[in-house]
């Protein structure tokens, strides 16, 4: 039975559907319904969810970085005990894991920090799942990570606690330069007037691209539909960064670890501010494909 502190709904649902047995909270009404109607339990708090495990307990976080999760992990430090689990599965900065961890191991509970990538394509395709924690914990958790990871792989377990959202972190940042190729490359296409290149042959280039070339990859399959969308030219180039590029870079810039792909990618989000130009258009799309990230629109 694997607790679900304020759990994304799709992860839990994939547990469910996986033979899992899921006790949730959230803050939110509409998401315990929603689990309810799966087959879970919900419950009207941390302290009741914690209440509802047997020992030794397992309890996985899923929220955004920030204070929020930090307020999460300080009620569950004070209501869990020797050899219980806590996986924190948001994108929190790994050197915060890392002190998380330290926390944690005071009072004998093991930290497991989790990068989860897949976005809103894991409920049915399985997630991408980078784990950093003690070996005994991993091992313990992995029936949970095989039911949520895909049926061909997916998990790495990358090394001790804070190894997981450091992992992440730099995949996020690659995933910034990969997006930032894609956008410039439609975009000159796009400029070439002569060869008038609406939108629908770029979608018929992106399509062709997706089959036998080197650049093919779930990010173009992703572009092709984006290109296909009737609502794309309505799309405002307004490319938000949700943090871990900036971590990306940051960290690059103190390990002396030259990063110009990742950096540029990071800066252009920041020139965004301009709302017509062709790739961040396009590379906003992506992100609302793969991840559900909302769109400025017209």
């Amino acid at each position: 039975m694997v607790g679900l502190g304020r759990m994304g709904s799709n992860m839990a649902e994939r547990l469910l559907g996986g033979g899992h047995e899921v006790v949730g909270f959230d803050i939110g009404a509409e998401a315990l319904a929603a689990l309810t109607e799966r087959g879970g339990i919900g419950m009207g708090s941390l302290a009741d969810l914690v209440d509802a495990l047997p020992t030794p307990r397992t309890v996985w976080v899923m929220l955004p970085a920030g204070t929020i999760t930090q307020d999460a992990l300080n009620e569950l430090v004070e209501l869990l005990g020797p050899g219980d689990i806590v996986v924190d599965g948001g994108n929190a900065k790994y050197t915060e894991s890392q002190a998380r961890a330290v926390a944690f191991a005071d009072r004998d509970i093991d930290f497991v920090d989790v990068g989860v990538s897949g976005g809103l394509w894991g409920r049915e395709y399985g997630y991408g799942l980078m784990v950093g924690g003690h070996d005994a914990a991993v091992a313990r958790l992995q029936p949970v990570f095989e039911t949520l990871g895909p049926s061909d792989g997916g998990f790495v377990h990358a090394g001790p606690s804070g190894a997981g959202h450091f992992t992440k972190m730099v995949h996020n940042g690659i995933e910034y330069g990969l997006m930032q190729a894609y956008g410039e490359g439609f975009a000159l296409l796009a400029a070439a007037d002569e060869f008038g290149m609406d939108r629908e042959k770029l979608g018929a280039i992106a399509e062709s691209w997706r089959t036998g070339t080197v650049i093919r990859s779930w990010l173009l399959d992703l572009a092709t539909l984006a290109l296909k969308d009737a609502s794309f030219d309505g799309i405002v180039g307004y490319v938000d960064d949700s943090g871990e590029g900036r971590w990306t870079v940051q960290d690059a810039v103190e390990r002396g670890v030259p990063v110009p792909a990742m950096a540029g990618a990071l800066f252009d989000r920041f020139a965004s501010r301009d709302p017509n130009l062709f790739k961040n258009r396009l590379i906003a799309a992506l992100r609302n494909q793969f991840g559900g990230h909302s769109l400025k629109v017209e």
